[in-house]
């Protein structure tokens, strides 16, 4: 039976907007589209996690507000379990996501609201869950010290804690040592290391850092280049995969973590769960949105097949 997954993270309503190029300071220029949908990185990866097969726990604060709403149908339809604290006074996150029309590179504001106000109390409030989980995963949307307080319950009870450590941040000392996996993209991992990661070679560099740093395993997504993956065994480069037409990337390097830890919750090796999670990608860039980009297990296994 597959273990339990628990995710630490925020949820926010994306507004996404579509244009040739974003406006300069001071100017207004038309847009192509606009869509609101659920987003939030720690949202995102446990709806692809729970739609790659997961079973998924979901921990965060939100408010009492139609964002909050929108995040408890989204976590309903995907099968998350949403281990979650509402408060009136306070507002659910939200995003602005600028996406340019050609290529589909996005850049993005995020305020998380009353997420921002998780502590470890927090956390050790639902110590027991965390424990008791065979996968832990967190990012860096929450405040550092709640992210640290899951990381050091999860590794205590013996789970595999991944970190993705996005958006890029000073980490609190000791933090890396905590992780079974790190999973930056290479802007990230060059915050971390102060490696510059163009080539695969300098993504090796860098993750031979993470691991000095502590880590067990380096993880760095490459983007269209695919990942590399590096332990003290092995340093594989997992090419991307080829799913079709490439519509949005926002959500792509969330699809991948939740994807990563569905596998590793489904006992496959690392390596075959980056490969799991590649795929998982693949086939999220190929729709718009975040959430709603996620594809369902028959959809990555499917894919898994095909390219092998």
């Amino acid at each position: 039976m597959a273990e339990r997954i628990v995710i630490l993270g925020v949820f926010v309503a994306d507004t996404s907007y579509r244009a040739d190029r974003a406006p300069r300071i001071g100017e207004t220029i038309l847009g192509n589209s606009f869509a609101l949908g659920p987003g939030g990185k720690g949202s995102n990866q446990a709806v692809a996690a729970a739609k790659a097969g997961g079973q998924v726990h979901f921990l965060s604060k939100l408010g009492k507000d139609p964002f909050a709403d929108m995040a408890l149908a989204t976590w309903q339809q995907a099968g998350v379990t949403a281990e979650v604290s509402q408060h009136a006074d306070q507002y659910t996150g939200a995003a602005y996501i600028f996406i340019e029309e050609a290529t589909g590179n996005n850049a993005i504001i995020v305020c998380p609201g009353v997420a921002a106000t998780i502590s470890p109390a927090d956390i050790d409030a639902n110590a027991a869950l965390i424990a008791g989980c065979g996968v832990f995963v967190t990012q860096l949307e929450q405040p550092m010290d709640a992210a640290l307080r899951g990381l050091e319950i999860a590794r205590l009870g013996g789970a595999q804690t991944i970190l993705n450590p996005a958006p890029a941040a000073e980490l609190t000392a000791g933090m890396l040592e905590l992780c079974s996996f790190v999973t930056p993209n290479e802007t990230e991992a060059e915050a971390i290391t102060g490696i510059s990661v163009e080539t695969i070679d300098e993504a090796r560099n860098s993750a031979e850092v993470l691991l000095n740093k502590g880590v067990g395993a380096a993880i760095i997504t490459l983007g269209e280049r695919g990942v590399l993956y590096h332990d003290n065994t092995q340093s594989v480069h997992v090419p991307a995969f080829d799913a079709g037409t490439v519509v949005e990337t926002t959500g792509a390097g969330d699809a991948f973590n939740g994807g990563f830890a569905a596998a590793l919750a489904e006992g496959m090796t690392p390596v075959d769960a980056v490969k799991f999670g590649n795929a998982t990608a693949a086939i999220s860039v190929t729709r718009p949105g975040t959430a709603p980009s996620m594809p369902s297990l028959p959809e990555i296994q499917s894919l898994l097949q095909r390219k092998q």
